[in-house]
């Protein structure tokens, strides 16, 4: 593996950015799964909140909802950065990030957010890591395939990144979830490209907002080519071309811009310094609009 891919994946983003936890990240442990079994414990997804005790929580293993005040809502839109996330585990847990923290007292975020707090911890112990936006049909009780984002860290010893969803990971899948086999987690990239060139269904893609097919699979795209960038933005943030109303207006010459970045993304290593030219380059791929943008 190229040396400076590797440097470019140890260092923080604005997202990754672990501020003045860093030392205290330092401390947890190093040993993958159980960094991510400590993770898991201290997060509910606003899916499960909103099904209680019941579905996947069934046996309750996120924890009793009916703990939960009944005000706790999504936090999506609050604790955006790891640094963000840190100061409000500690300020719910003098603690920090706990085995024993009680169900009213984790933090409700999707994701986007456990991939993001796993790939910081993982830099600030000196492991190249990097999130990834995609979709996933590997949960119960689904017949398609959802977005999804998920954490690689290079394994230095196997010489290959290695693909965990610490979110997901309480899922029975029948495969090891710290390290998923090639071709269940379905990139973005190969997606978009496989949708296409019709190999692939478009309406078998969705995403939690309610949408399906390659307007939900063009997000992911670009979530993915930010987040190879160290920019993990949030799900309310899009390239112009990609917000819904614009979407279905582009033109087949701007769909094969998008096929060219896809090409470059299913290797995203070798193409690290092409990729790199488009980020700090090409406007209409890296300018974003929603929310105040």
């Amino acid at each position: 593996m190229n040396q400076r891919v590797l440097d470019h994946y140890l260092e923080f983003g604005i997202f990754t950015n672990p501020g003045l936890y860093k030392s205290y990240l330092e401390t947890l442990p190093h040993e993958v799964k159980e960094l991510g079994e400590l993770l898991r414990k201290n997060f509910i997804h606003r899916s499960t909140l909103h099904a209680g005790n019941v579905g996947t929580n069934a046996d309750m293993k996120y924890g009793d909802m009916k703990e939960m005040p009944w005000w706790r809502q999504a936090e999506d839109d609050i604790l955006t950065t790891t640094a963000a996330m840190m100061a409000e585990f500690f300020r719910r847990d003098e603690k920090g990030l706990t085995p024993e923290r009680k169900v009213e007292n984790k933090l409700v975020l999707t994701c986007r957010y456990v991939a993001i707090l796993m790939a910081s911890i993982l830099k600030t112990k000196g492991i190249p890591a990097r999130v990834r936006s995609g979709f996933a049909s590997y949960f119960e009780n689904t017949e398609d395939s959802w977005d999804h984002w998920i954490t690689q860290y290079w394994n230095k010893s196997e010489n290959r990144w290695i693909t965990v969803d610490v979110d997901g990971s309480w899922h029975r899948t029948g495969f090891d979830m710290y390290d998923i086999p090639d071709g269940k987690f379905d990139f973005s990239a190969q997606t978009w490209l496989g949708v296409r060139k019709k190999e692939m269904e478009e309406n078998h893609f969705r995403n939690a907002g309610g949408f399906d097919g390659q307007v939900a699979i063009a997000w992911a795209l670009f979530y993915d080519f930010h987040c190879l960038m160290n920019s993990e933005i949030l799900y309310l943030h899009h390239p112009e071309l990609t917000m819904y109303g614009n979407f279905p207006k582009l033109s087949e010459d701007e769909l094969k811009e998008i096929d060219d970045l896809a090409t470059l993304m299913l290797n995203a290593d070798e193409n690290f310094e092409k990729l790199l030219h488009i980020w700090e380059t090409k406007k209409k791929f890296r300018l974003l609009k929603g929310a105040l943008l």
